[in-house]
């Protein structure tokens, strides 16, 4: 009997992420940069969008945020950059399977989360040289947002992080199980829009956000954005999503799929 299709995929995803990371890790590097830029970029739009929306109808800027930011996903998505919380679920599966060593997979995935933040203050920085970030106000959405985020407790910050990556990885399981690429991209726009409407807490749109916030000059006015606040709450929000994307959808889809039965993924 013949491995699930998510076996396959595990296996040719965590040979791919060595075999780029062992090889040139330059590259795996710019790879995990475009990430966590293509994130910032569809924050950034999102972010302004939302404050312009605010201006005609208040409050209502929050359901189109959401749907601009979703399609940072939907391009590194298509165009194969490393995003941390979905190699949470990859790397986690893969260990499970055997498919790579575990101290491998946890050196790729740290690897690979800091460059989606370098990737992100990369571009956080380009956007605070356009006029469009010039004169944003620190109780507009950005601000709002980014102070709301980092009074949460770690508790909430933890329990907000798993939520967010089984949604980010529901996403990601639709993008590789459908063969239609339409259905593909409504899959991961609707299952984006849903953890982030509901403001929970994913690491790398985390990066965006803190990072716009950091090179603007809303900054001063931000008194909970202060470097160890931060690193507290990226640790934690690590941590979550790990549990909610590694844990709860890698290792379960794992389990199911290293099965006898022909009910396979």
């Amino acid at each position: 009997m013949g491995e699930s299709n998510f076996v396959l995929k595990v296996e040719a995803a965590c040979q791919k992420k060595e075999e780029l990371y062992t090889a040139s890790k330059a590259r795996y590097a710019v790879r995990s940069m475009f990430a966590g830029a293509f994130l910032t970029m569809s924050t950034a739009v999102g972010i302004v969008g939302a404050d312009l929306l605010n201006t005609f109808l208040p409050g209502s800027g929050r359901f189109l945020f959401p749907f601009i930011f979703a399609w940072g996903l939907v391009y590194l998505l298509f165009l194969n950059s490393e995003l941390t919380t979905s190699n949470m679920m990859y790397l986690t599966a893969g260990v499970y399977l055997k498919k790579i060593d575990w101290k491998k997979a946890l050196e790729i995935l740290l690897y690979c989360t800091f460059f989606n933040l370098v990737g992100a203050l990369l571009l956080a920085f380009l956007f605070s040289q356009t006029s469009a970030f010039a004169n944003l106000n620190p109780k507009g959405f950005l601000g709002s947002v980014v102070e709301m985020k980092l009074q949460r407790s770690n508790q909430l910050v933890f329990f907000e992080g798993i939520i967010a990556n089984i949604f980010v990885n529901i996403a990601i399981l639709s993008y590789l199980f459908f063969k239609d690429e339409t259905a593909k991209v409504l899959m991961a726009l609707s299952a984006i829009y849903m953890f982030v409407f509901l403001t929970n807490e994913h690491i790398a749109a985390n990066f965006a956000s803190f990072s716009l916030a950091t090179f603007n000059s809303i900054s001063k006015d931000l008194p909970h954005l202060e470097f160890f606040n931060v690193l507290r709450h990226y640790t934690v929000t690590f941590v979550g999503n790990w549990v909610g994307g590694g844990v709860i959808m890698g290792l379960a889809y794992a389990w199911l799929n290293r099965t006898q039965t022909i009910y396979k993924d």
